[in-house]
């Protein structure tokens, strides 16, 4: 994932008055998690207000997603556990939400099916960055990037969440997630099968 995307932009000129304070990015990365974690719940409230606030909080979690790297390097407080614990609080975030989505929607056209289509998108987000970790475990930090372009990030791709929520599209939100978060698991796994499971790990 790219470090000068447009969110992260803004997350930079936030998080810089931070940058000699007692503010850690781990403290941030856990208020993202906890952002994520409520905008899940508030979605799977299945109140078309509560859904709309928990797209909105699900946003700032985004924001804080990128806030929290973004005060590790310029305060220079980056560690390995940091990564992977803002790797783990990703994972979460991202995939509850689509876990929450698909028990709110429980009521509309998809039925009781919307709920293990949210579990299937959520699994396979999860799934994403599971690989993510495993092949940086593997071959060090980044191996397993794909690179953006024009100030987007293929992540930056979650923006889609909240804006179609807003937009009254939930239900096709749902639909897309339910095939295109398992494809792209599947295409992730091919990109990277090569080293995926060498069990040989970087001395890097």
């Amino acid at each position: 994932m790219s470090h000068n995307t447009w969110i992260h932009k803004v997350s930079r000129l936030g998080v810089r008055p931070l940058v000699n304070t007692a503010v850690t990015p781990n403290q941030i990365t856990t208020l993202r998690l906890a952002c994520g974690i409520a905008s899940a719940a508030l979605v799977a409230s299945g109140e078309a207000s509560l859904i709309a606030w928990g797209a909105g909080l699900f946003l700032v979690s985004m924001v804080l997603d990128r806030a929290d790297g973004e005060l590790a390097r310029l305060s220079g407080k980056t560690s390995p556990w940091g990564h992977r614990y803002d790797l783990i609080a990703d994972s979460l975030s991202n995939a509850l939400i689509f876990v929450g989505l698909g028990i709110g929607l429980r009521d509309g056209f998809f039925g009781l099916w919307s709920i293990p289509m949210g579990f299937m998108a959520g699994s396979a987000v999860a799934s994403i960055l599971w690989l993510v970790m495993r092949a940086e475990a593997l071959q060090g930090a980044r191996a397993a990037e794909i690179s953006g372009s024009g100030g987007f990030d293929p992540d930056d791709g979650m923006l889609a969440i909240p804006v179609l929520i807003w937009l009254g599209l939930s239900q096709i939100l749902l639909a897309l997630a339910a095939i295109g978060a398992p494809a792209f698991a599947v295409f992730f796994f091919l990109k990277f099968r090569k080293f995926l499971f060498s069990g040989e790990a970087s001395t890097d």
